[in-house]
């Protein structure tokens, strides 16, 4: 703020900054799209570790190269993946139950659950619906178990009002990982409690010195309620009853290698108990049998303890046309375009189609995409590929898709399947995105991530064993092989893109040299933002400069570039001479950057000269 002057003196006044700092955007944020056991369809999802992976799509399946492709990723030194599940159009269903209420009328829907994604995973699920909440008369709790994955979640005070502030779809659809919830009713009755429901008591609590039958499942016992001269004084109300109850259930012998009532749960709420099995298995169903339980109002409601979710069906898994998606439905790869930091992106999937055609299709697609995106495309050769001349002779048909945004690799590799502990092969994509990960974090994006650093861990073998004559024929076609060498073992051996071949001479050759470029790229993208609608004039092309100097300075102390100096390593230029009046007129600003990448040394020539003599002067 200008300083005012207003008397004889000195003034201070802080002025800001002219430097903003461009920072290097991410390298080596991976994408994997595929089917998977479960999780959001057509929905990117970002994870940090396979845990995390397992949580949210299942984990590892037979069906699913996705899920192995993300584990290889994360064992070779991946840190940050986007998963992005697919399947067939049209298949896959969501579990679902639908649950009833009888509140002062017939029995009719009220609540229909359903998983919150399609799959058989959601047939593990179970909802239980209970009354005990300070609003008894029109609230309810609502509780969600993964009978299998162990999930559990607790919605407390919930209503079917829909003025209510807690609404049931509202609270449910907003704050649960594990369903979604509908109205399956056209008035507001909540859904019957789970377990088995008292009548309301009267002020005066009834005889309670009777005996009693209760069965869960097939276990069936007698007991006696109160006894004077055991229980000492009646219970007062009805959480003293409730209290009661639950110390008589959980002192029932029970069958040998049973526990069916070690774990009965009581509660009271309003007036009334509610008795469950403590169990989520829905056929732990607690009945009280006979005159007395029926005196005492223990027969008035009776629902199995959790209510299951069922009819979740799989998906299949996806076509060329499911993978490649739609850009105005955002589903398959195009999901991607509303994500940022994407770099590289894996379709692990592709190797294993039987069309050559399909899978050239899948990749033409997902090179538009990456070069709209500044990403690189990881290419699976496919699983025809068995040899050196089948890998020559398949090479013709990615003659259309020649970019510079994808590399293709072979052979394929060779793993302890952590399914089946035996050895069975895979494709590479997943597993080489990890090393190129760890080698970004270790060197930097413009190491090529090839060498005898670049080892492949985990791998046991390659499905096609290369030797040098063989690797000779396949390099200089821009084929990335994976090569075995004693002591070091499995290896990345090549960093070509798909226009590296020789004959092609293009100038984005090697993979360090392109992904460089894309980095730079998406770096000013995001730096010079603040450009945009600021005055046209040298003192904005002067900031320009300066900043855009700076970021790519930095980048050569890094030994990204190549040259002694600067001057001879990269260069920005933003002038009169590149933003002339016209452009100036037009809101343009032109501005020229230049970079020297470091190419990597493919060919190690050693030359030795016998020496004839030595001479002392």
């Amino acid at each position: 703020m200008p300083v005012q002057t207003g008397y004889p003196g000195v003034y201070i006044e802080e002025l800001p900054s002219s430097v903003r700092t461009i920072a290097a955007v991410t390298t080596s944020v991976t994408a994997f799209v595929g089917h998977t056991r479960r999780g959001p369809l057509n929905h990117p999802v970002r994870v940090t570790s396979f845990a995390d992976f397992e949580r949210r799509f299942g984990g590892l399946s037979s069906q699913s190269a996705v899920g192995h492709a993300v584990h290889q990723f994360f064992g070779n030194g991946g840190t940050v993946a986007v998963v992005v599940r697919v399947a067939a159009a049209g298949s896959g269903k969501e579990a679902c139950v639908t649950l009833d209420s009888t509140e002062g009328r017939s029995e009719c829907p009220a609540l229909t659950v359903h998983a919150k994604e399609p799959g058989v995973w959601g047939n593990g699920l179970r909802v239980a619906v209970d009354y005990d909440t300070p609003e008894p008369g029109e609230t309810f709790n609502l509780h969600v178990f993964d009978a299998k994955g162990g999930a559990r979640e607790t919605f407390t005070g919930l209503s079917m009002r829909q003025g209510h502030g807690r609404f049931v779809l509202t609270v449910v659809n907003a704050g649960s990982s594990l369903i979604r919830a509908d109205v399956a009713g056209d008035d507001d009755g909540r859904p019957d409690p789970s377990g088995t429901v008292s009548k309301p008591f009267g002020a005066e609590l009834p005889d309670l010195a009777v005996d009693l039958t209760v069965k869960i499942g097939d276990v069936e016992r007698d007991f006696t309620l109160f006894d004077p001269d055991q229980d000492g004084e009646p219970p007062a109300g009805v959480t003293e009853l409730a209290l009661l109850l639950e110390r008589k259930l959980r002192a029932l012998p029970d069958a040998p290698g049973k526990r069916a009532f070690a774990g009965a749960e009581v509660t009271a709420f309003g007036r009334r108990i509610q008795v469950v099995a403590g169990s989520t298995d829905p056929e732990d169903v607690v009945r009280f049998v006979g005159q007395c339980a029926n005196d005492l109002g223990l027969e008035a409601s009776v629902n199995p303890p959790v209510f299951p979710l069922c009819g979740g069906e799989d998906g299949d898994p996806p076509g060329p046309r499911d993978l490649i998606g739609s850009e105005g439905g955002k589903t398959g790869i195009q999901a991607l375009r509303g994500v940022d930091d994407v770099n590289l992106l894996a379709l692990p999937e592709l190797a294993a189609y039987e069309s050559t055609e399909d899978m050239i299709t899948v990749i033409s697609a997902a090179q538009r995409l990456c070069q709209e995106r500044r990403i690189f495309l990881l290419v699976d050769s496919p699983t025809s590929w068995v040899s050196v001349d089948t890998a020559r002779a398949g090479l013709s048909a990615f003659e259309p898709v020649r970019g510079n945004h994808a590399a293709l690799f072979f052979p394929h590799i060779r793993l302890t399947d952590p399914l089946t502990g035996r050895l069975r092969s895979f494709p590479p994509s997943g597993a080489i995105a990890g090393v190129i990960a760890r080698t970004d974090a270790e060197r930097g994006v413009w190491k090529a991530p090839a060498g005898t650093e670049a080892r492949l861990a985990g791998v046991r073998s390659l499905t096609v064993p290369l030797t040098d004559r063989e690797n000779g024929l396949l390099n200089p076609l821009g084929v990335n092989v994976l090569r075995t060498f004693p002591v070091v073992g499995p290896v990345v051996w090549g960093a070509r893109t798909l226009q590296g071949s020789d004959a092609l001479d293009s100038e984005w050759k090697y993979v360090p040299v392109r992904r460089l470029a894309l980095h730079v790229e998406e770096s000013l993208h995001r730096g010079l933002q603040w450009v945009v609608f600021e005055p046209n004039n040298e003192q904005l092309w002067q900031q320009i400069r300066l900043n855009a100097s700076a970021y790519l300075h930095t980048l050569f102390r890094q030994g990204a570039f190549k040259g002694g100096t600067p001057r001879e390593a990269y260069f920005v230029k933003c002038d009169k001479d590149t933003t002339t009046e016209e452009d100036i007129e037009r809101g343009i600003v032109n501005v020229l950057v230049g970079i020297a990448p470091v190419r990597p040394a493919e060919f190690v020539i050693v030359k030795i000269q016998q020496m004839a003599g030595q001479f002392e002067i």
